[in-house]
């Protein structure tokens, strides 16, 4: 506390990310980054960059870097908008689409950032609960009165469970009043994109990061992708904020990444075979798993308590996610995919941990 605060500080809860130990050798498995190096072709564009061209600032616009996602997506670059990550891209979609005097609407189980930003901003929010399946229920959407925006991850984080794009579209059809904004980071390890339909839904807005699928967590690139009109409104907040949120190591890095697509293939299915045998693996050893498209599985074992275990798992040094609150969850574990060498470390973890 200081009497140098402006108000608005005391009354921000700060979100947390997962633990960055200082600890050599453990085997990280709490905030879902990609267990494999980012493509050769990364390492060789961010090289290439190393050198007179850093006094030089980078382009403002990044129109490479959206030439790129365009050419993936099939749409165009100014339907494209890219920031300093997905977090910060998704700061400029609070202040720029979801500031409102009606409620944003957001499931109650979710990404714990969403509040953050809500709060930030000074935006009324409404938790929309998850079914007894941590499923989101879209008639529960559509049934809500007036709202100023929806926002939800899919997959579901910490959950991991996707919902169908039929579902998404049927969100669409009955809420045309407001912006829909997908969050898809973990969309790529099993999940069907809403990328595809922002030409058909004016009020669409899908937000991806190359933290996940392409291995870039360290260089910071996200993006959103949009009808112009939405686009447009985040780059007055960009740049009413900062006009070179990404470096000329990250747009060249991330171009790089988006255009090596077998890379980028071979990584996803890597990383969707280790999550199924480490899905099987904990099932066998009495966990309940949620069925998870992400690069995670969510999981609980029945008459151990959640926190115990990753204090268990941390003294095997293994780390895990685990959430307290809402209570609701406090029984599970997030658990990353890992390689297959860390995968088999988490396992004999585990069978140390619950044979205590």
């Amino acid at each position: 506390m200081s009497r140098y605060w402006s108000d608005i500080v005391h009354q921000l809860t700060p979100y947390v990310p997962g633990e960055q130990p200082k600890i050599a050798g453990l085997v990280k498995l709490n905030t879902n980054e990609c267990p494999y190096p980012p493509s050769p072709r990364v390492l060789q564009a961010i090289a290439e960059q190393t050198g007179e061209a850093l006094r030089l600032y980078p382009d403002p616009q990044a129109t490479a870097l959206r030439e790129a996602i365009a050419r993936h997506h099939g749409l165009k670059a100014e339907q494209v908008f890219v920031g300093n990550g997905s977090d910060e891209v998704l700061a400029h979609v609070f202040m720029a689409l979801l500031r409102h005097e009606a409620p944003l609407l957001h499931p109650d189980i979710s990404y714990s950032f969403y509040p953050v930003y809500a709060r930030l901003y000074g935006i009324t929010t409404r938790e929309i609960p998850l079914d007894e399946q941590f499923a989101i229920r879209v008639d529960d959407y559509l049934a809500a009165p007036a709202n100023g925006g929806i926002i939800f991850p899919n997959p579901n984080a910490p959950t991991g469970m996707a919902l169908p794009l039929s579902e998404v579209r049927r969100l669409l059809q009955g809420n045309r009043e407001s912006v829909v904004v997908v969050d898809e980071a973990y969309v790529d390890f099993g999940a069907e994109s809403a990328a595809r339909l922002v030409d058909e839904f004016p009020q669409l807005l899908v937000v991806h990061t190359l933290s996940k699928s392409r291995a870039l967590a360290g260089l910071r690139v996200g993006y959103a992708l949009g009808h112009p009109d939405l686009i447009e409104a985040l780059v007055r907040v960009k740049d009413s904020f900062n006009s070179y949120p990404l470096d000329r190591l990250a747009i060249a890095g991330g171009v790089a990444a988006m255009d090596d697509v077998a890379w980028f293939e071979d990584t996803c299915r890597r990383t969707i075979a280790t999550r199924e045998r480490m899905a099987a693996a904990l099932r066998d050893r009495g966990f309940e798993v949620l069925p998870s498209a992400a690069n995670f599985v969510f999981a609980r074992h029945p008459g151990h308590d959640g926190a115990e275990l990753a204090a268990g798992l941390r003294e095997q040094r293994v780390l895990v996610r685990h959430f307290r609150r809402p209570e609701r969850i406090a029984a599970f574990l997030r658990i990353s995919v890992g390689t297959e060498e860390q995968t088999d470390a988490l396992l004999a973890a585990l069978d140390t941990v619950l044979a205590r």
